[in-house]
């Protein structure tokens, strides 16, 4: 009996030490590096910090990007790079307001909204909706020439090697022209909007291998893509100083300037043409470094190199990825666990450098401009609440100084429709400025966010000091929820709405009342609103219970519930089954609620899995169905959603979420991506055993650590 003690009590050490073995991090990283043997214009790689960022093609930098401008495009974005046209004919902001009384109560509430006549209004609509414009700063390429004097295109290379090692941010890129072999690394600093690359070939000694920078001109339009060369004489460029081994060139726009400081091996920074800038190396050198830097101001910094950017970068990235949670599917027999794994190292990768900054991103993060390069809070959920379920609440907390900067333009929009507290703009620049929209202005899931991700950030630390910092914030927008609610007096409850288009933004507004999903949401925030009051010793809002306690019920028919509670058709109507499919994420997104039932829930989602057009959803509609399934108990479900064959649901080799023509990126896909796998493996707080969202069947293989259960 004593022998089989000790053998039962060592093979119970056995299995605790098993469960307990770390992960391998930087093996699960690097198993997912991207490599690139030909010029496929959707699969160029980014290196960046978060709050700048720089695309480049298979030359390890912009060598190309008329080419790829249809693609994951070459661009150089930053934070602070905004630019305005000249408002040449005075419009005015309020030009842009309409006056609506929805629900025929007097209030006369305004909106900016896309009007299109008179011509004047519809003029200065076009105008906000424009400015600011977030500015694609400069393409940064390598010129090469052939041996008949010509340029060579990029059909002209050959032998095409190129790879991002994830683990240190830095990609290396070979190829040749006419034989000859080109090396180029390419790594981003981690503390300044900065680029280091060093170059070795036999070319730059022959003077064949040069770098440039040219000047792209704002395009003004939805997309900018970092190759319109248009409107020359919009902006000027100049040298500003030019020396053996450092040059620093000023860029003027219409509102705005700034400078690019350039660090190279020895050589000269010459104007060669129009908003063209060549660095010529000594014609001693086969290898040359250089360090490019973009700047609101002039940057005066010190020498750097590759080497310091190679430095920076490697350190970076090692302790990012050393930080916060992992997951490792190794050894799963799910054939799709491999791409999983591949998804979330590839988003983890992608989001940190395009979304790490003091703003929500713009959903097309720092790659390229989709509506003109404004975030729209609405989508921050998507983009920020992810770092905190993957132990990164840092990065989170830092994009929250958005709110703070602009509290008090929030607190005049609600002010200028009637509300107490404040209304988050939905579509803004960085300062927080609105933009004209026909169903921004009426959108207000962007509404409960911040409770939610303020929620997030207590959860992870117990810290009173993150209700002091925050509380105003909640405060006022849960002023402004409980005072956007309708009184209904003939039943005596609250309604959202008329006046209100939902997250499936196909409802019109003058018509819609009470969406499940905003119902839900709007029914948990203000729930913790109250729980934050207590926390912090203060009493209960009476006019936050009132609503809370009379807020309408989730709209249900014939044992489902509706998208919204105006919409008797929701499914039956084929409008209706188009978008987001957001009456899903009343569950999921939002903790389940005593209001909702999980046996009607589990009939909205079959029949909106068998009737939904998925072919007209976007990429977090997955990841949102998946969280719905998980919490209902359905995880085979669950990974169906997120591995649904739909085009909207396609990552490329470099791990952006592809759209469409138009948007070839999206990052709220990536987002959800992360959000959904940390739900599925840590669970929420109703939820029982280890990784509730996988099949317990013995398919997945998981080891994972470091993950923050959603609520």
């Amino acid at each position: 009996m004593k022998k089989i003690a000790i053998y039962l009590s060592l093979f119970c050490i056995g299995i605790s030490s098993l469960n307990a073995q770390k992960i391998d991090r930087k093996k699960v990283v690097q198993r997912h590096n991207v490599v690139n043997t030909k010029a496929d214009t959707l699969s160029t790689l980014t290196v960046g910090n978060g709050k700048f960022a720089y695309t480049v093609d298979i030359t390890g930098m912009q060598s190309f990007p008329e080419y790829y401008k249809n693609g994951v495009s070459l661009g150089t974005q930053s934070e602070w790079g905004w630019n305005s046209f000249q408002n040449t004919k005075d419009y005015k902001f309020e030009e842009t307001l309409k006056a609506y009384d929805f629900n025929n109560d007097g209030r006369k509430a305004l909106y900016s909204v896309q009007l299109k006549e008179p011509e004047r209004n519809k003029g200065a609509v076009e105008y906000y909706r424009v400015n600011q414009h977030r500015l694609q700063l400069g393409n940064i390429g390598i010129e090469l020439t052939k041996k008949d004097g010509q340029k060579a295109k990029i059909s002209d290379l050959m032998n095409i090697n190129q790879k991002i090692d994830l683990w240190t941010g830095i990609i290396t890129s070979e190829f040749s022209l006419e034989g000859t072999p080109v090396k180029v690394w390419t790594a981003s600093f981690q503390n300044s909007d900065k680029i280091g690359v060093k170059i070795e070939s036999d070319l730059i000694a022959k003077g064949k291998l040069k770098v440039f920078t040219r000047y792209p001109s704002p395009t003004g339009q939805f997309l900018d893509d970092a190759a319109f060369y248009g409107n020359e004489n919009d902006h000027t460029t100049k040298i500003v100083s030019s020396q053996s081994t450092q040059g620093l060139i000023q860029h003027k726009l219409q509102s705005t300037d700034y400078y690019t400081q350039f660090n190279f091996t020895e050589g000269k920074l010459r104007e060669t043409g129009k908003h063209y800038f060549v660095y010529e190396p000594s014609s001693k050198n086969k290898t040359i470094e250089l360090s490019v830097e973009f700047s609101a101001k002039n940057p005066k910094s010190t020498r750097t190199l590759f080497a310091d950017a190679e430095k920076e970068s490697t350190s970076g990235w090692k302790n990012f990825w050393e930080s916060g949670a992992a997951v490792d599917f190794e050894g799963s027999t799910d054939p799709r666990a491999n791409e999983l794994e591949r998804r979330v190292v590839l988003s983890e990768y992608l989001t940190k450098v395009q979304c790490g900054g003091s703003n929500p991103p713009q959903e097309t993060g720092l790659t390229f401009n989709s509506w003109y390069g404004k975030p729209h809070t609405e989508m921050h959920w998507w983009h920020g609440v992810h770092y905190a379920l993957w132990g990164r609440p840092e990065i989170l907390e830092k994009q929250l100084d958005y709110y703070f900067r602009t509290f008090d333009k929030a607190k005049k929009l609600a002010e200028r429709q009637g509300y107490k507290g404040v209304r988050w703009i939905k579509m803004s620049d960085n300062d927080g400025n609105e933009s004209p929209s026909s169903v921004a202005a009426f959108l207000i899931w962007e509404q409960p966010h911040i409770i939610y991700m303020t929620e997030l950030l207590y959860r992870n630390s117990k810290d009173k000091k993150v209700l002091e910092k925050y509380k105003d914030l909640i405060f006022a927008t849960a002023d402004f929820m409980a005072d956007y609610a309708t009184y209904d007096k003939e039943k005596n409850r609250y309604n959202l709405g008329k006046g209100v288009i939902p997250a499936q933004e196909v409802f019109p507004a003058k018509d819609t009342y009470n969406p499940t999903y905003e119902v839900a949401y709007w029914d948990w925030a203000l729930k913790v609103a109250q729980q934050w009051k207590e926390r912090l010793g203060q009493p209960r809002d009476k006019k936050w219970d009132d609503v809370i306690n009379k807020l309408a019920p989730l709209p249900v028919q014939d044992g489902v519930y509706l998208s919204t509670e105006s919409a008797k058709d929701s499914f039956t109507f084929p409008k209706w089954m188009t978008d987001h499919p957001a009456v899903l994420g009343a569950l999921g997104m939002v903790p389940e609620s005593p209001k909702l039932d999980k046996k009607i829930m589990k009939n909205t989602l079959d029949i909106v899995w068998e009737r939904w057009n998925w072919e007209h959803t976007w990429g977090w509609d997955f990841p949102m169905t998946a969280m719905n399934a998980a919490r209902l108990g359905l995880p085979n479900k669950a990974l169906d959603a997120l591995f649904m064959n739909i085009q909207t649901n396609t990552y490329l080799k470099n791990g952006h979420n592809f759209q469409d023509k138009r948007l070839r990126i999206y990052l709220p896909g990536n987002g959800g991506t992360l959000a959904a796998v940390a739900m599925m493996l840590e669970g929420w707080d109703s939820s029982t055993g280890q990784f509730p969202g996988f099949p317990k069947d013995g398919s997945w293989k998981i080891k994972a650590e470091g993950f923050k259960k959603m609520p």
